[in-house]
């Protein structure tokens, strides 16, 4: 297949997928292909990570923002958000947080203006159910009108 009809043919994929992340984040799509890289990163302190659960999204206005992913590694339970190329390519500056939850517990929160990838620093919550959170807001915890993405609980 050339590579204009390919990348013909991901597009209108992707034209397609973009609503159903409002219906049901954390469903793998096209667009993830197409807008999130692979970061070769790792949480500082920690050389050897593993995703665990699904991913989420944070939408903002109609448009995803940044995928939100939690690890375990090195004992402990990350949270990583990565603020998608497609949000950078339309916003000048952005806010983002990530953090590990615990029921009704936040911890571990990292914040910071105009970053691509944010790791939390490490949370010693393996033995506990968790969760990874993300919001384009200012921490250090979501307010009304932060646009928050979540993965699933793991256990």
């Amino acid at each position: 297949m050339s590579t204009m009809r390919m990348l013909t043919k991901i597009a209108a994929v992707t034209a397609l997928a973009i609503p159903m992340f409002g219906i049901a984040p954390g469903v793998a799509s096209a667009t993830t292909a197409v807008s999130e890289s692979v970061s070769a990163a790792t949480p500082a302190g920690c050389s050897s990570v593993t995703q665990i659960g699904v991913t989420g999204y944070v939408t903002v206005g109609g448009q995803t923002m940044a995928s939100v992913k939690q690890y375990k590694g090195c004992g402990k339970n990350y949270a990583y958000m990565y603020v998608w190329q497609g949000y950078r390519d339309t916003h000048s500056s952005w806010q983002g947080c990530t953090s590990i939850v615990t029921g009704t517990t936040i911890q571990d929160v990292q914040c910071n203006d105009n970053m691509v990838e944010i790791w939390s620093s490490g949370a010693d919550t393996l033995s506990q159910c968790t969760q990874a959170i993300g919001w384009n807001g200012t921490g250090p915890w979501p307010v009304a009108g932060d646009a928050v993405g979540k993965t699933d609980v793991r256990c």
